[in-house]
C-alpha cells in the first residue's frame, strides 16, 4: 500500500480525514451561531472529555465554522503558569483584525484597539501597574476602560466593547480557549464574570472552551452560576459504527476496503477511541500489501502501533513524572480502569492519604490525573492503567 495516499491521521489536534460520530455537537454549535446572528441569547460552550477523543479537533471546527459565518475568531492555549489577560488579548485583536475590512467606520476600530491595547499593557505584577510589553497595536493606549488591573472588571468591560464592534456588523466573536482547566482560578473567575454580563446584556460573543473532564467542577469551584453559564457537551468514544465510518469512509476515497474481521479486530484494538483509530489504521495501511486489508494485515502491524503509542501518547507523559508521582499512578493502575479512591490507593502503597496529597496535586496540575469527584482520581488518558502494568516498577 502506498504511504504517502494513507488518508489518516494520528496527530495532536490534528483532524482526521473523516470526522465521525460528533454530528451531535456540530450541530448543536450551529444552533448556538444560529441563535446569537438573530439576537437571541445563548450560552457560551464547553466540551470535555479525556485526552485523545478529538476535543481540540472538535474546537478548531467549530473555529472554521465560525469563520464560515464571517465571524471574528480567536483561539489560545492555556496554560498553568501564564495569566490569560495577554493571550486573550492576542487572540481578540486576530479577531478584530477579521472583522476590521468590513467595518464602515475606521475610527470604532481604533477605538477598540486602543482600549484592547490598555487591557494588554495593564499587568498589575508590573512596576505601577504598566508593562513594556506591546501587542502590535499602532494605537495609543486608551484610559480608564479596561485598563484597572482588576482582571474581571477589566475583561468585562473589554468583553463588552468587543461584542459592540461585532453588532456594528451584525456578526458574532468566538474566543476559543483550549486545556481551558489549566486557567488560574483568579482568571477563571474573571471569565465566568464576563460571560455571565455578556449573557445578561445579549451581546455576540461567546467563549467555547475544550478541557479534561473535570473542567464543569473547576467553572463551578469559581462562580456557581457556571453551571447555567454554559452549555456543556461531555465527548468520549466512538461507538462501533463512528469507529468503522472513520476507518472506511477515507479508505475508500482512495479505492480501499477493510474486511469485515479486519474492521472488527480494529474496534477491539482502538476501543473506539479516536486518537487510536486513526493510530490504529495508519500502520494498518503502511503495512497491508494490498487492498482489501485484512484481519492478518491487523495482527502484523498491531504491535508496531502498540509500540508508536507505548512512546508517543503514553510514553511521553509518564516520563514528565517524578519516582513519587509513578509510584503514585502504578498504584491506581493495580486497583483498576474506573475511577479508583484516593483511600484505596493510600491502602496499596501502604501510606496515610494526607502524606500523598503533594504527588496526587502534582500529578493533577501536570494533566495526568484528574477528580472524577470528591474522594475519586481517574487517569486523564484512556488505557493508561493497562500501559502502566505493563511497565516495571
Amino acid at each position: 500500500m502506498d504511504p504517502v495516499r494513507n488518508p489518516y491521521a494520528p496527530g495532536a489536534g490534528q483532524r482526521p480525514p473523516e470526522l465521525a460520530g460528533r454530528d451531535r455537537e456540530l450541530q448543536q454549535f450551529e444552533v448556538v451561531l444560529e441563535r446569537v446572528a438573530r439576537g437571541r441569547p445563548e450560552r457560551s460552550m464547553v466540551v470535555t472529555g479525556l485526552r485523545g477523543v478529538g476535543k481540540t479537533v472538535l474546537l478548531n471546527t467549530f473555529k472554521s465554522m465560525a469563520m464560515q459565518r464571517l465571524w471574528g475568531t480567536g483561539k489560545i492555549e492555556a496554560r498553568p503558569d501564564q495569566s490569560i489577560r495577554r493571550p486573550v488579548a492576542a487572540a481578540l485583536h486576530m479577531a478584530i483584525r477579521e472583522l476590521a475590512p468590513r467595518h464602515r467606520a475606521p475610527e470604532r476600530i481604533e477605538e477598540f484597539l486602543g482600549v484592547l491595547k490598555a487591557f494588554a499593557m495593564r499587568d498589575p505584577a508590573a512596576a505601577k501597574g504598566a508593562s513594556h510589553w506591546s501587542p502590535g497595536i499602532e494605537v495609543p493606549a486608551s484610559r480608564g476602560r479596561a485598563d484597572s488591573g482588576d482582571l474581571e472588571i477589566d475583561l468585562t468591560e473589554l468583553f463588552v466593547d468587543a461584542a459592540g464592534v461585532a453588532t456594528d456588523l451584525a456578526v458574532g466573536i468566538a474566543l476559543f480557549i483550549d486545556e481551558m482547566q489549566d486557567v488560574q482560578p483568579a482568571d477563571v473567575s474573571a471569565l465566568c464574570a464576563a460571560c455571565h454580563e455578556l449573557s445578561q446584556s445579549g451581546g455576540p460573543l461567546i467563549v467555547v472552551g475544550a478541557g479534561l473532564p473535570h473542567l464543569p467542577s473547576v467553572l463551578s469551584a469559581s462562580k456557581s452560576y457556571s453551571e447555567r453559564l454554559f452549555r456543556y457537551a461531555r465527548i468520549d468514544k466512538l461507538d462501533r459504527e463512528a469507529a468503522d465510518l472513520a476507518l472506511i469512509l477515507p479508505a475508500r476515497e482512495e479505492e480501499v476496503e477493510f474486511t469485515q474481521e479486519a474492521l472488527d479486530a480494529l474496534y477491539e484494538a482502538a476501543d473506539g477511541y479516536p486518537y487510536f483509530v486513526q493510530a490504529y489504521g495508519k500502520v494498518a495501511w503502511d503495512l497491508a500489501p494490498r487492498s482489501p486489508i485484512t484481519l492478518d494485515d491487523v495482527k502484523v502491524s498491531a504491535p508496531e502501533a502498540e509500540e508508536e503509542l507505548a512512546v508517543g501518547f503514553f510514553g511521553s507523559r509518564y516520563e514528565r513524572a517524578t519516582p513519587a508521582e509513578r509510584d503514585y499512578m502504578h498504584a491506581m493502575a493495580q486497583i483498576g480502569d474506573e475511577p479508583v479512591a484516593t483511600a484505596e490507593v493510600a491502602d496499596a502503597l501502604g501510606r496515610k492519604p494526607s502524606s500523598l496529597s503533594p504527588a496526587r496535586d502534582s500529578l493533577i496540575k501536570k494533566g495526568l490525573i484528574y477528580s472524577a469527584e470528591r474522594g475519586l482520581i481517574a487517569f486523564t488518558v484512556p488505557h493508561f492503567g493497562k500501559f502502566l502494568r505493563a511497565q516495571p516498577v
